[in-house]
C-alpha cells in the first residue's frame, strides 16, 4: 500500500508545476508559492497507516503568545485536514494525516491547497500578533538608514510614528 501511496504522489507532484523532490523512506519535499508568505515547504510522509503532513509556517513568536495560541486554536475550528500546532522549540506549524486508502490526486491536491491557503491568509497575522516589537523595529532601523520598506507595507500600521 505505501509503494502504491509513493507512485500517487509522485505522479501527482510531476503533474502539477510545482517543485518538489523526493527523499528515501517515503519522504517528499514541495515547494508551496504563495503571496505573504512567499514559500511554505511541505514535507509529505508516507507511513504504515497514514500520509502525514508537515508545513512549517513562522517561528516561535517572541510575544503575545497567547493571543497567538488562541487565534491559532479558534482557528483550528474551520480548517480542512490540517491544524496548527506548535514543536517543542515553539515553531509554529500546520500538521495533519489523512489514511493511506484515502489518498487520491484529489485528495492530495485538495490538501495541499489547504495548507498553502492556510499558511498564506495567517504569516501575516501570526507576525503581527507574535512579532509586532520586532517589526517596529525593523522600521525604525530601515528608515534611519534609508533602506527599503517595500515588504513591511502589509506593516504600516505599525510603523513608528504612524498615528
Amino acid at each position: 500500500m505505501t509503494d502504491d501511496v509513493s507512485k500517487i504522489i509522485r505522479e501527482a507532484l510531476a503533474a502539477s508545476e510545482l517543485e518538489w523532490v523526493e527523499h528515501e523512506g517515503g519522504a517528499f519535499e514541495v515547494d508551496l508559492p504563495g503571496e505573504r508568505k512567499l514559500k511554505t515547504t511541505c514535507r509529505l510522509e508516507v507511513g504504515k497507516h497514514a500520509l502525514a503532513i508537515h508545513a512549517f509556517v513562522a517561528r516561535h513568536p517572541d510575544e503575545n503568545h497567547e493571543a497567538v495560541y488562541r487565534w491559532m486554536l479558534e482557528r483550528n475550528l474551520r480548517l480542512f485536514g490540517v491544524a496548527f500546532a506548535v514543536d517543542a522549540a515553539g515553531d509554529i506549524y500546520l500538521d495533519g494525516r489523512l489514511p493511506l486508502h484515502a489518498v487520491t490526486p484529489d485528495e492530495l491536491d485538495r490538501l495541499l491547497g489547504a495548507v498553502l491557503t492556510y499558511a498564506d491568509e495567517s504569516f501575516n497575522v501570526l507576525l503581527e500578533l507574535g512579532f509586532a516589537s520586532s517589526i517596529r523595529r525593523e522600521w525604525e532601523w530601515r528608515e534611519s538608514r534609508g533602506e527599503s520598506t517595500k515588504n513591511l507595507e502589509a506593516f504600516k500600521h505599525l510603523r513608528p510614528d504612524s498615528d
